[in-house]
């Protein structure tokens, strides 16, 4: 059994590794700022997956096995529409200005805490709709809900979230990353939590999520090199 606490960007890369592998995982997946604390509060936790600047921030406070880091690959924030609807042009910023207008619902994750609903709430303001666009949020606590919800609703939604997240969920299908000078493609790693009750599976673990045998289930989860 491995414990984990995970980003939820890595929940399908995770999945599939565990499947192939016969391990069973259990643990939390979430925007990273929720993550984090849950971590520092001292949730069960063997192995724990956030950014890249998160995981070498706590190396540095000794909270992750030091050496045991290993990247996982770059999570693109993109956009995300129905299975079935049609894929709007987001390839310039007037183009996804217009989509997001025309859209009647916006679903993406907290824009307090998830990493792409950070970034997205500022895309927003940068394309100068946020007052237009704000009563048709529908925000969630995490990029795997909103996209679940969105698979869900009538009308002509779209959403925002890290691509792996939207691969990851049946019902919605991926459109394209966010285009230049809007987008964000975040490295998320992988590392031993200091707490690891079975340190030698947590590094094992955290091997075959980042290995080179892994790239395959890298790629298909939606993580660029």
């Amino acid at each position: 059994m491995i414990r984990i606490v995970s980003a939820g960007a890595a929940q399908g890369l995770v999945g599939s590794v565990a499947r192939r592998d016969g391990i069973q995982v259990e643990g939390s997946f979430g925007a990273v700022g929720a993550m984090i604390e849950k971590f520092r509060a001292g949730e069960p936790c063997d192995v724990v997956v956030l950014t890249h600047k998160q995981i070498e921030e706590l190396e540095r406070e000794g909270a992750v096995v030091a050496g045991t880091a290993m990247d996982l690959g770059a999570a693109p924030t993109s956009i995300a529409v129905r299975v079935g609807d049609a894929a709007p042009d987001v390839s310039a910023a007037d183009a996804l200005r217009g989509a997001l207008l025309a859209a009647d619902a916006i679903y993406f994750p907290d824009p307090a805490k998830a990493t792409a609903g950070i970034h997205f709430a500022s895309v927003l303001e940068k394309l100068g709709i946020t007052a237009q666009t704000a009563p048709r949020w529908k925000t969630y606590p995490n990029g795997a809900t909103a996209m679940r919800e969105m698979a869900k609703a009538s009308g002509s939604p779209i959403g925002c979230t890290q691509a792996t997240e939207i691969l990851a969920t049946p019902g919605v299908t991926l459109v394209a990353p966010l285009p230049a000078g809007y987008s964000l493609a975040t490295v998320y790693t992988a590392a031993v939590s200091a707490r690891a009750t079975d340190a030698p599976a947590a590094i094992r673990f955290v091997q075959a999520l980042g290995g080179v045998g892994s790239a395959r289930l890298r790629r298909e989860a939606g993580f660029e090199e």
